[in-house]
């Protein structure tokens, strides 16, 4: 049984096809959006397994699950993007502090040194 289900309100089907429309759009974009109008499982919807979405658009049964999942979290914006986009690395030095090492990289040598 899936665990998110997509039931897209008419709001939300018809962003979608106005996605796919566009003239200037994202390839994934629009991919996206063709998946998510196959796999809504709302009475408007016309409710297609992960198995025939993925054999459809040519991707991978787990991409449609993932899609899924992301329209469900975090709502239609987050589902258009690409995946996860959240692992950066961590600032190692704060404002002051990347100030101070600007200013001292910045200043003349000190006496006796090039």
């Amino acid at each position: 049984m899936k665990k998110y289900i997509v039931e897209l309100t008419s709001e939300e089907r018809s962003g979608l096809k106005d996605i796919i429309k566009a003239e200037r759009m994202a390839a994934h974009k629009r991919r996206h959006a063709r998946i998510l109008l196959k796999a809504d499982q709302g009475p408007q919807g016309p409710a297609w397994k992960d198995a025939d979405i993925a054999n459809a658009f040519d991707c991978t049964i787990k991409s449609v699950e993932r899609l899924r999942k992301r329209l469900v979290e975090n709502g239609s914006e987050a589902a258009m993007d690409h995946g996860n986009r959240g692992s950066y690395r961590a600032k190692k030095l704060d404002g002051v502090a990347e100030a101070h090492l600007i200013a001292t990289a910045c200043s003349s040598a000190p006496q006796g040194r090039n």
